[in-house]
Order: structure tokens, then C-alpha cells, then sequence
């Protein structure tokens, strides 16, 4: 019996370990908070959107050194998706939302950073 699938799942699991001890901000910079929405499509199924949790006191974060907010659209499968901007005014509401799937299936996450550190605790 070989036992390099359990060592590589016991490096995975070291790794990821190691990498979140490693994620939290060293410095003074802001720490943020992080909120997504996400849904799959079926092949031909139309287009879709969802709403990121806009936290309460909470502003839209921007990259580090950037002007632009912190977003992230992950997609898998054939299809366009975006942040709409009929459907997001950054203050209140954020919507995301995919064309039609043209693969045999689709899914999305869309993950908005959050700055917190302007509400009241």
C-alpha cells in the first residue's frame, strides 16, 4: 500500500494551515471583511443575478495603492458576468449577474471586500 496520498494530503493540510496563520495584516494596514453571493446555471438556463450582503457601517474597500473597489468575479463553465451597474450604487447594494450558460454547466462567485472600521462596535 503506498502512503503518498496521505502525505499529500497531510502537506495540503500543513500548507493551507500555514497560509491562513500568514493572512492576517502584519501591519497597519486596514483589515477588511469579505462578503460574496454565488449560484450555478444549468446549460441554455438564462441569465441570473444575486446581491451581495452589504454589512451594515461598512464601506466598500479599495485594492491597496488603487482607486478601484475590491471585487472578484470566479466563474467557471461559458458564460459572461459582471458587477451590474443598473443593479449596484456601492453605498447600499451590490448585484452581479451571467449571461446565459452555454456550457454544459456554469457557476459564479462574486466577493466584495468590506472596510468596517469607520462603525461604531
Amino acid at each position: 500500500m503506498t502512503r503518498w496520498p496521505f502525505l499529500l494530503l497531510m502537506f495540503i493540510g500543513l500548507w493551507s494551515l500555514s497560509a491562513a496563520a500568514h493572512a492576517q495584516p502584519m501591519d497597519d494596514s486596514q483589515a477588511t471583511t469579505e462578503q460574496s453571493c454565488s449560484f450555478g446555471l444549468a446549460k441554455g438556463e438564462a441569465s441570473q443575478s444575486c446581491h451581495v450582503p452589504f454589512p451594515a457601517g461598512c464601506l466598500v474597500a479599495h485594492i491597496p495603492g488603487a482607486d478601484k473597489p475590491w471585487t472578484t468575479v470566479s466563474k467557471g463553465g461559458n458564460t459572461i458576468c459582471r458587477f451590474d451597474e443598473k443593479g449596484t450604487d456601492g453605498k447600499t447594494k451590490i448585484t452581479g449577474s451571467c449571461t446565459r450558460c452555454k456550457s454544459d454547466h456554469c457557476s459564479v462567485q462574486f466577493s466584495v471586500r468590506f472596510d468596517c472600521s469607520q462603525s461604531s462596535h
